[in-house]
């Protein structure tokens, strides 16, 4: 592991920045593990503009691990509908249903056997509810490293990793940005050794337009609506809306499960 030199210099510039700069978001009001659980998984490939106000219905609707657990799967999987991936709402309720039984687990590895849970998340909710000093490094945060570091690591100082996370994650999506980075308003940019400099994407993103995720999407709207026959849809489509769990298929009949 290569610690960046003088990385406490870098971090005090980050924290004066963000808070003159930080984004005021829900999910940053509170250290309640599922709050920030929740906000992780829905901000997966998500926007936040489009997760803050469906984060907030949420929590009103469902407030507790236990409250979602105990949801009807097909009120849950309704209640998804539009952020995309609908398979999260699905793992996230499994996962909530876990909690209810058997408590938070405290460790990375614990929280990694919760349904739906990767490493980025189980890091983000160990920092930012447990207050575990430790960095977690989703696509934003691992850029701005990549650029004003050289790829160094990152070394929070005990008690500020939230902070510093929450700085970074917000200097990734608001400045340090992928193709034009804003450079000349960067807190960092005094000695980024990327200064100035541009980049294409990593990858392009496949295309949605009439790929499977989106006949996926089509047919799952059609269930929340109301049961679809099996005969009038694609079948192959359907068993794998069933084998995730979004929808169940009996005699012919398609429609969300418990419902």
């Amino acid at each position: 592991m290569r610690v960046q030199p003088g990385a406490e210099h870098l971090t005090d510039r980050l924290l004066a920045w963000y808070a003159d700069h930080g984004r005021d978001l829900p999910w940053r009001r509170t250290r309640d593990p599922y709050a920030i659980l929740v906000s992780e998984v829905m901000l997966q490939q998500t926007q936040v503009a489009r997760v803050v106000p469906r984060y907030v219905a949420w929590l009103e609707r469902w407030p507790t691990p236990a409250a979602l657990a105990a949801a009807r799967p097909a009120a849950v999987i309704a209640a998804w509908s539009g952020l995309g991936y609908n398979s999260r709402a699905v793992r996230l309720q499994r996962a909530c249903a876990r909690i209810t039984e058997g408590g938070w687990p405290q460790t990375i590895a614990g929280l990694q056997g919760l349904p739906g849970v990767g490493p980025y998340t189980a890091a983000a909710v160990a920092v930012l509810a447990f207050g575990h000093d430790l960095l977690p490094v989703d696509v934003n945060v691992r850029r701005v490293l990549d650029r004003a570091t050289g790829g160094a690591t990152l070394v929070p100082a005990p008690g500020h990793a939230a902070e510093i996370t929450q700085a970074l994650f917000d200097l990734g999506a608001t400045v340090c940005i992928a193709r034009r980075p804003r450079c000349g308003v960067c807190p960092l940019a005094d000695g980024c050794p990327s200064r100035g400099t541009t980049a294409a994407p990593l990858r392009r993103q496949s295309r949605f337009e009439g790929s499977r995720r989106q006949a996926r999407g089509v047919l799952l709207r059609r269930v929340t609506a109301g049961p679809v026959s099996i005969g009038d849809v694609d079948a192959a489509i359907a068993g794998s809306l069933e084998r995730d769990g979004l929808v169940s298929i009996v005699n012919g009949r398609i429609t969300l499960p418990g419902r």
